[in-house]
């Protein structure tokens, strides 16, 4: 394909994309639903160039980025609290998984050597962390779930990846050793760790002695890279170190970023990770034409593959429901016997995770990654294809009905202090600040105006706190007004400009003044600025 025609043919696209955001949003579907039928049906378009994808590639490009920005949100406090969990489902789940298809693969084509079944299994056990991310973004769930699902999607590649390795291995060669491959799993997840944490380290090193934003933000969207490269070169985890990084550059950010760089980078990272993620959803679609046209069209595929595709899809669904039930029987039992640490999810919580089993793009990136003579290839294709196909579309669509009708509580005790009393105490603290600066050593007010703005946000949070929902009720025309006052000063400076009394970089200089003025408002009225 000429370079021209390949640019053509990423802005159609991105253009889809959009295209298919603005249909999932009418028909409300899950987006990556949408995208991916759409990437399915776009691909067999005549005229349309067919787009070959290079699985290494994909796992470069786009698995760090999107598991960077799950870790760099990821609630630390919660994640920590439920890591036994977590770790059940990213290891547990996905070792269960990966044995009951090699099981059942191996009945399906007896020919079929059992590290080669194992193989597949590895390919479609582990639920996808933007599959997940896809559809986790558009529901409420109680915070122990919450965090148990992000948890998961962040790790548990780690755990099919490295049984992929060891299950191709062994097929080729003919021999796996159980040992090797659980000691392997270990070194290879302690030293992304290590190195997860080295990198970051490292990176933030660098960013204190950058003093221009723009370089901070390009070198902290390069540390996602960084961590994933480092640590496959290195022979270990890519996967952990890419979360471990995150993981540690979201907690120190706070305090290593300034607020502008925050804001810059946030809007730049929402927009990589939403193009990322329609860009990813289309080309697994299109992935499918050329497996089609490979098996020798669609009704070779139905005739001969269909139905162990379809068998194996039903047994990755039934597996994590058999998991998990296992594992609430086992903390049942346990917090039966006196063992108060065990706590159960509850069968609510439980189906919602249950259903939650979406995979995507590393089980795609996985499959096309197998070695042209490996055995019964196509069918691991298909069969890879068919379980993203059906868990995205069916279990992605029906998750927020599934969550509506079981209803599952959040019992889990909130933190001591609420976002209205968090708001009092930041308040307080910066009037005080105030309160110490305003006066001169003689005890004379120098600065009225500061110390009277800050009292008044002080008082007025204080009454926030007391009363939030009749406060914010009563509060909010004052916020529509502010807003009205903002967008006429707006109105004014753009006046001024088009008359050509103002320089353009006065326009952007106020403009971003106002900008700030009017995100920090929708933010107070608890809207989504």
């Amino acid at each position: 394909m000429h370079p021209v025609e390949t640019l053509e043919t990423v802005l159609l696209l991105l253009a889809a994309a959009v295209a298919l955001h603005l249909l999932a949003a009418k028909m409300r579907l899950p987006p990556s639903a949408a995208l991916l039928l759409g990437g399915g049906a776009l691909a067999f378009v005549p005229g349309l160039p067919a787009i070959s994808l290079d699985p290494e590639l994909i796992l470069v490009l786009f698995l760090p980025p999107l598991l960077f920005d799950g870790a760099y949100y990821t609630a630390f406090g919660r994640f920590r609290r439920h890591l036994p969990g977590i770790l059940s489902l990213a290891v547990g789940t996905v070792l269960f998984t990966a044995v009951v298809v090699a099981a059942v693969a191996h009945w399906l084509v007896p020919t079929l050597p059992l590290a080669a079944c194992l193989a597949l299994g590895a390919i479609v056990s582990p639920p996808d962390a933007v599959a997940a991310r896809a559809v986790l973004n558009r529901v409420t769930l109680p915070r122990r779930l919450q965090a148990l699902l992000e948890g998961e999607s962040l790790l548990n590649d780690a755990t099919g990846l490295v049984l992929f390795r060891f299950a191709v291995a062994a097929t080729l060669v003919g021999s796996f050793d159980t040992g090797e491959a659980v000691g392997n799993f270990f070194i290879l997840a302690l030293g992304g760790v290590a190195v997860g944490g080295a990198v970051a380290a490292g990176w933030m090193l660098v960013l204190r002695r950058l003093t221009d934003d723009t370089l901070v933000v390009a070198t902290s969207t390069l540390l996602c890279w960084a961590a994933y490269l480092i640590g496959e070169t290195l022979h270990v985890s890519g996967v952990i170190a890419t979360v471990t990084a995150g993981i540690i550059f979201g907690w120190f950010q706070h305090s290593l970023l300034p607020a502008r760089v925050r804001l810059q980078g946030s809007a730049f990272w929402r927009t990589l990770v939403f193009t990322l993620e329609a860009l990813i959803f289309i080309l697994m679609g299109f992935s499918l034409r050329g497996v089609v046209e490979r098996i020798g069209g669609f009704g070779e595929v139905l005739g001969t593959l269909a139905l162990p595709a379809l068998v194996i899809t039903v047994t990755v669904i039934l597996t994590r429901f058999l998991w998990i039930a296992g594992s609430e029987a086992l903390l049942s039992g346990l917090r039966a016997s006196g063992l108060r640490s065990a706590r159960p999810l509850g069968w609510r919580q439980a189906g919602v995770l249950s259903w939650a089993g979406m995979r995507g793009v590393v089980t795609l990136a996985v499959a096309l990654s197998l070695p042209a003579s490996f055995p019964e290839r196509d069918l691991m294709l298909v069969t890879a294809f068919a379980v993203i196909l059906v868990t995205v579309v069916l279990q992605g669509s029906t998750l927020g009905g599934v969550i509506r009708l079981l209803r599952p509580a959040d019992v889990d005790p909130p933190a001591p202090v609420a976002l209205p009393s968090a708001e009092a105490a930041v308040a307080q603290a910066k009037f005080q600040a105030a309160e110490r600066v305003a006066y001169d050593g003689e005890g004379q007010l120098l600065h009225p105006q500061l110390l009277e703005t800050y009292r008044s946000r002080a008082v007025g949070t204080q009454r926030y706190a007391a009363d939030a929902d009749n406060f914010m009720e009563r509060i909010r025309p004052h916020f529509d007004l502010m807003l009205g006052v903002i967008a006429s000063g707006r109105a004014e400076l753009l006046r001024l400009h088009r008359r050509g009394e103002i320089e353009d970089e006065v326009l952007h200089d106020l403009e971003r003044d106002l900008d700030l003025e009017e995100v920090g408002i929708l933010y107070q009225r608890g809207d989504d600025a």
